[in-house]
């Protein structure tokens, strides 16, 4: 498992039509998935011990964010041969066991990451009404450990969205483990 940080992804970038297939086999469109006021993508997993650490805020932060008119979606890019515990099959116990209350979704082809420039787990994307990146960074600054964390970040992100004010500065990468890509 190699540690890893996002990169840097402009602004405004727009939000790809791209489909991917949730736990149960249905067809997902990222397009529609966004909410009044936009769309959280979050590339994530089911083993990574930074994904791991950070599922819980995230499943938190998407039922408020709900309330902001900001759907959620995640995406898992480690749909790999060698990492059956991120497999669809792990995937829905994991809805079921965590209470997953929005789309976790198999990028099993890893378009979607590639697409996005993804490049570990986890890693935030929030998009506009329009669909267009306005935050690409961490949740908060203390991945390992909620009762040390000093700074949030994807809430006052997103509260900043909401008032429409200017994407906060700087966006700091995320960490976590390295996305396993096929070839």
């Amino acid at each position: 498992m190699a540690l890893v940080a996002s990169i840097h992804v402009n602004d405004g970038w727009a939000l790809p039509e791209m489909i991917l297939k949730d736990v149960e086999g249905n067809a997902v469109a990222l397009r529609e998935q966004l909410g009044e006021n936009g769309l959280l993508v979050a590339f994530t997993c089911n083993h990574c011990p930074y994904a791991i650490a950070v599922w819980p805020r995230l499943i938190r932060h998407a039922a408020t964010l709900k309330g902001m008119g900001i759907n959620t979606v995640a995406v898992n890019p480690n749909i790999h041969p060698d990492y059956p515990a991120d497999g669809v099959i792990a995937m829905a116990e994991k809805v079921s066991e965590w209470g997953i209350e929005f789309h976790y979704l198999a990028d099993d082809g890893q378009g979607v990451a590639r697409a996005f420039d993804a490049q570990c787990t986890p890693d935030l994307y929030m998009f506009d009404g329009e669909g267009k990146l306005y935050y690409h960074g961490r949740i908060d600054d203390y991945w390992k450990d909620e009762a040390k964390i000093t700074n949030e970040e994807l809430m006052p992100a997103a509260e900043s969205l909401i008032a429409g004010e200017a994407a906060p500065q700087p966006q700091h990468p995320t960490i976590g483990c390295s996305i396993k890509w096929l070839g």
